[in-house]
């Protein structure tokens, strides 16, 4: 029987959660990095036993750590990010400019292919990429020099790429969003970079149709169909079936438009999974109720899961790395909160349990599912 083993990251560690197929019994590990924010774990599709992990504090900065016995033992590897040398060109929003700086990692996405691959998105908005496992790491400069880069701005969580999609059918192809700026796509392995941000719309930019300069809270796609891909933005769902070079609103009868999360059930491309929150002021669910919202046609009908979740009193957030699927046949999801809950649904989100309740905030969940 498979194994699941949940990684996720906190505001004070991160934690290990692991079950077999049946997904009721759940052993805890942690907390790894304990006091440390850890940003985002995420495991190798190549090695099971490979997990990278990114820890960063205020007073010791940016740690990258790797495990290769799936999680028993870390060992913190090179943070040197190398970059070329070429001043920022971001802007604040009074429009003044501002130097680049290296902040934080907010995204780590291994090759498919390789253990020792991996991509990391960097706040100020950078992409950054390792060959040898983290021991040393270089800029994708092309991103950050791109010609729109003075129309970046930084989003209120800062001007962060915090989501990297690697195309299975590609390897040249890479899909990444920047808060705020949009997202971006690159067909020849990071030299050069187009913005795809074509069909979205901003009411509170100055051009509400920019071609950058959009909120981008997160992109999903399914690996068989990496051409289609789904969006939440500060405000609307939106779906492209053109690879990001035009995307049209799936927002339908949402009960609100606005949230962090968008994942896509791991056998069926045309069944999204969101989580609405009651408004860029307000995150939490409306009425504190929280509800998963899925679609079984691509954006076209939506319809709220609520069987095991709190439906009164309820006042948690969900964030942009903290929804996951795995691979079994009857496909798990499961979701993390600011109020320290993971969830898990053994059943494509018809029916919810808490594996957890009282973790620190929760900043991301990953789900390997491991044979």
């Amino acid at each position: 029987m498979s194994t699941i083993r949940l990684l996720v990251g906190t505001r004070k560690g991160a934690f290990l959660l692991t079950s077999d197929g049946s997904r009721r019994d759940w052993q805890v590990s942690g907390p790894h990095f304990a006091g440390w924010e850890v940003y985002h774990l995420k495991g190798s599709p190549a090695d099971p036993n490979r997990i990278y992990a990114s820890q960063s504090s205020s007073w010791f900065g940016q740690v990258i750590q790797r495990s290769d016995d799936g999680g028993l033992t870390w060992n913190a590897v090179n943070n040197q990010f190398s970059y070329d040398g070429t001043p920022g060109t971001h802007q604040w929003y009074d429009g003044t400019p501002h130097p680049w700086e290296f902040k934080r990692v907010w995204h780590l996405e291994p090759s498919l292919h390789s253990p020792d691959i991996l991509y990391a998105g960097i706040e100020d908005a950078a992409l950054f990429t390792s060959t040898d496992g983290g021991q040393s790491w270089h800029e994708l400069s092309g991103l950050r020099t791109h010609g729109t880069g003075p129309d970046w701005q930084p989003g209120a969580g800062g001007m962060c790429l915090h989501t990297i999609l690697l195309d299975p059918t590609d390897p040249k192809r890479i899909f990444v969003a920047i808060s705020a700026a949009g997202a971006f796509r690159t067909d020849d392995g990071g030299q050069s970079w187009k913005p795809i941000n074509r069909g979205l719309y901003s009411k509170y930019i100055p051009n509400p149709t920019a071609e950058v300069g959009h909120c981008v809270h997160h992109i999903a796609l399914h690996p068989s169909r990496p051409s289609t891909l789904f969006m939440q933005k500060h405000w609307d769902v939106m779906r492209s079936d053109d690879a990001g070079d035009s995307w049209t609103e799936i927002s339908g009868n949402l009960p609100t438009d606005f949230g962090f999360v968008i994942d896509v059930h791991a056998h069926e491309p045309e069944t999204l999974y969101v989580v609405p929150i009651k408004s860029d002021a307000e995150h939490f669910p409306i009425d504190g109720q929280l509800r998963v919202y899925r679609s079984r046609s691509g954006g076209h009908d939506w319809e709220p899961l609520t069987s095991g979740l709190p439906q009164a009193n309820c006042y948690v957030n969900v964030l942009r790395d903290a929804m996951s699927v795995d691979r079994l046949d009857d496909c798990g999801i499961y979701f993390g909160t600011t109020g320290g809950q993971v969830y898990v649904s053994p059943d494509g989100g018809d029916h919810w349990q808490a594996i957890v309740h009282d973790l620190p905030p929760v900043l991301s969940v990953e789900a390997q599912t491991i044979a």
